[in-house]
Parts: C-alpha cells; structure tokens; sequence
C-alpha cells in the first residue's frame, strides 16, 4: 500500500465508528458473527481499511454479510439501497471505454474496482445479497461478467424489480445515471 493510500488516524476512527454503528444496526446480515474480531483483522490490515474506506466514500455503505471459516475471512458487501452514487454513470471496463468514440464516461466499473482494492459482485453474490434486504430497486449494478459474453462485446448487469432478482445484458461500452457497480472486500 502506498502512502497515497494511508487513512490519517481520524479517518481511520471515523471509518471503524461507522462501521461498526452499521454492523450493529443491520444484524440480520451476520446475525452468528461478532464485531470485535473483525476490528481486529482490520486493524492488522490496513490496506482493507482502505479499500473498506474507498466503499463508504464512494457510497457503498459497506457491511459485512458473511464469515468464509475455510478461508478465515469476513466478507463485506457495498449494502446501499441503491447502486452507490460515486460509482454511476460508467461503462463496464477499459476495452468498452477504449472503443467509445464519443460522449465517454469518466471510468468503468472494473478499473474502479480494482483501483479501490475490491471485486465486483458476481450474479450469485447478487442473489444472495438481496436476501439480506431490498437493494436497487430505482437503480441497476454491473456484475462480474463471464469472458464468453464479455469476448462478444455484452456485460451483465441485474437489479431488483417485481419481488425478483433480474439479470440483463448490454453492451458493455453502455452507460446510465442509474447503473454503478456493488463489490466486495475480504478481510
């Protein structure tokens, strides 16, 4: 991790403070996991904490939803209601970017997620994430797109309308103020 990415102490507290307050108000999620040895992990792990403050920035409203005991990992999900505002109004990737010839985004979804340290849901992450409550319901999010579909110009994308989970396609060059992209950080 480099310096650029190093919270100050206040911004670490204030991240922890939110975290934790968000933790304790949505215990429906991770009704079995305690918060104490996650602050620890994240404490040990900077670098977490900074992808972690990279989603609550960009308005992911992180929070965690699941322990993987194989892997001894908590795994946080964005929680927004909606697609995270910061993360709108851009394409799937840097090819789709690259072969825009006009009106480009600012960014694309991959490229921001990998810049912020984290992964983009897949649809099952999706699926179990609306489980948990209801999200995106006015807006849409990319997900992790399969290369046979991606190979052929598409990406998927899903959102929540009817009591469903759907799952869609697009050109992955497309853009919408409603679509953004949730993802997920292992601590």
């Amino acid at each position: 991790m480099g310096k650029q990415n190093a919270l100050s102490t206040e911004q670490r507290d204030e991240l922890l403070a939110s975290l934790k307050d968000r933790f304790n108000q949505n215990m429906n999620r991770h009704e079995s996991i305690e918060w104490e040895p996650i602050q620890e992990k994240l404490e040990a792990h900077s670098d977490k904490l900074w992808a972690l403050f990279e989603m609550e920035r960009t308005g992911g409203e992180p929070d965690v939803v699941e322990f993987d005991q194989v892997n001894d990992e908590y795994i946080f999900y964005d929680c927004s209601a909606e697609s995270p505002s910061g993360r709108r109004s851009i394409c799937y990737d840097q090819k789709a970017l690259d072969a825009r010839k006009k009106n480009k985004p600012d960014n694309n979804a991959v490229t921001m997620a990998s810049n912020m340290g984290i992964e983009l849901l897949t649809e099952e992450q999706y699926r179990a994430l609306q489980k948990l409550g209801t999200f995106d319901s006015k807006t849409s999010s990319w997900v992790s797109t399969p290369a046979e579909v991606r190979d052929r110009g598409g990406a998927l994308f899903c959102d929540f309308r009817y009591g469903q989970v759907f799952l869609y396609h697009n050109g992955a060059d497309s853009y919408y103020g409603a679509r953004g992209f949730r993802g997920l950080l292992r601590v």
